[in-house]
């Protein structure tokens, strides 16, 4: 019988959202609202779950061997970072962010970094689906059982978050192939990290593929090998992740910033980048019809009353 990826949501008095996803009976992964944990403590998983992953990184990252260049470099991208994420947090008045993208674009990373400076709580869908099941990898989703099963299961993980709020999101980079996933996410806002496919061949070359299943094959020459791949998922993907509310593409920040590779770039550049992006999304909409522009004017009428 199929491990179901239902969340159950166990209600608290405290005020907030906070991310603790543990495993509860018959293998359903857990999310318990309550208290925001802190940057120390907020971990992917619980203790019956998987191994935790790493606390949230700081807001900013200290560029070795630069000086104080680098050190006030690095503070100035913090103080951004924090004004840009109190401009737009105004706007989301509690929607969830979805962050799409291919294998290896940074998705978690930049989600947690979101989440830390919204107040919002992260999670890792895939983390999810591996709680639910019972098994530690996605890798071994596949092995064991099939593709198909692990789509259905992060279906059924996605449709939980969806009845949520102030989360952040790093969704599977085959998450956008079903239809009915843009059903949920469309629920909050959805934001595509679009990084270019020979930087991110690079990377997961330089790494490893045993984690991603469906680059994980025997090559003399990893990095052809996950080009080639990630080439051909990008064509089959690449009109479902332009379905996402807001585009950051990498090759675009480091242009602005004068770079000629988009691995010079920081997450906290990313994450600023987003931001933008996803302040730009809500403003263009904030005098259409429809839920978006439904939420933002009704916001601005009651910080207007407010007032």
């Amino acid at each position: 019988m199929e491990a179901s990826a239902g969340l159950a949501m166990q209600s608290r008095a405290a005020v907030g959202v906070g991310a603790g996803p543990g495993v509860g009976r018959r293998g359903r992964a857990v999310i318990r609202v309550g208290k925001r944990p802190t940057a120390a403590s907020l971990r992917v998983g619980g203790p019956a779950g998987p191994a935790a992953a790493k606390p949230l990184a700081p807001l900013y990252c200290l560029k070795a061997s630069r000086g104080h260049d680098s050190l006030h470099n690095s503070v100035d991208e913090a103080l951004l970072l924090k004004r840009k994420s109190e401009e737009v947090l105004f706007y989301l008045n509690g929607r969830c962010i979805y962050l799409v993208g291919m294998m290896g674009s940074g998705k978690s990373t930049v989600a947690k970094i979101l989440a830390e400076v919204l107040g919002y709580s992260f999670f890792d869908s895939d983390k999810l689906v591996e709680q639910a099941v019972g098994m530690p990898s996605v890798a071994q989703i596949f092995k064991e059982h099939s593709e198909a099963f692990f789509r259905d299961n992060e279906s059924s993980v996605l449709r939980d978050l969806s009845s949520m709020r102030r989360l952040v999101v790093a969704t599977g980079g085959g998450a956008v192939v079903r239809p009915v996933n843009w059903k949920y996410m469309k629920k909050g806002l959805s934001v595509w990290l679009d990084v270019p496919l020979d930087a991110l061949a690079r990377r997961i070359a330089q790494v490893g593929t045993a984690s991603r299943p469906l680059l994980d094959q025997p090559s003399s020459d990893p990095y052809t090998a996950a080009f080639s791949k990630l080439s051909m998922l990008a064509e089959q993907r690449g009109d479902a992740y332009a379905n996402a509310d807001a585009r950051v593409s990498l090759e675009e920040i480091a242009d602005k910033q004068g770079h000629d590779d988009v691995s010079k770039l920081t997450p906290t550049d990313i994450a600023i980048e987003a931001l933008l992006k996803i302040e730009n999304f809500v403003t263009e909409h904030s005098t259409s019809s429809g839920p978006v522009g439904d939420l933002i004017v009704d916001s601005q009428n009651r910080r207007t009353k407010a007032l």
